[in-house]
């Protein structure tokens, strides 16, 4: 799939320029024009931007499809049961989440780790008393 033709494609079905794509992602309009060429291809994090913007799950960028894709199988035949995180509610949240560490400082981070380390610890202790 070419990333490109498919943005493109999504941007002209919203009835969007790449002028408001610029605006609602931040990223220069001869960027935009670039990727849409094929020119440049963008980081996860770029295309993360492009479905925010296009108002689109991520893999509407590299599927045609209209529903999500199935989930793999397990060569043993059983479906892969979703992961905490892959849908629904937890996806969200974990979105969200990933996007507020993305634009904190890496000290805010380590600070923000080693608080949710504590809490685990104090948990454990409060569980094994009992």
């Amino acid at each position: 799939m070419d990333i490109g033709r498919r943005l493109t494609s999504l941007r002209e079905e919203k009835k969007l320029s790449q002028g408001d794509i610029e605006k609602r992602t931040g990223l220069l309009r001869c960027y935009v024009s670039r990727v849409e060429n094929g020119h440049t291809v963008p980081a996860v994090e770029t295309l993360e931007k492009f479905a925010r913007a296009l108002e689109v799950p991520l893999y509407q960028l590299m599927y045609d499809g209209q529903e999500p894709p199935k989930l793999p199988t397990r060569t043993n035949g059983h479906k892969k049961a979703p992961e905490w995180g892959d849908v629904g509610k937890d996806a969200r949240f974990l979105n969200k989440l990933s996007r507020f560490l993305a634009a904190m400082s890496e000290a805010d981070r380590q600070l923000l780790l080693s608080f949710a380390e504590n809490v685990i610890k104090k948990q454990r202790r409060a569980t094994a008393k009992n």
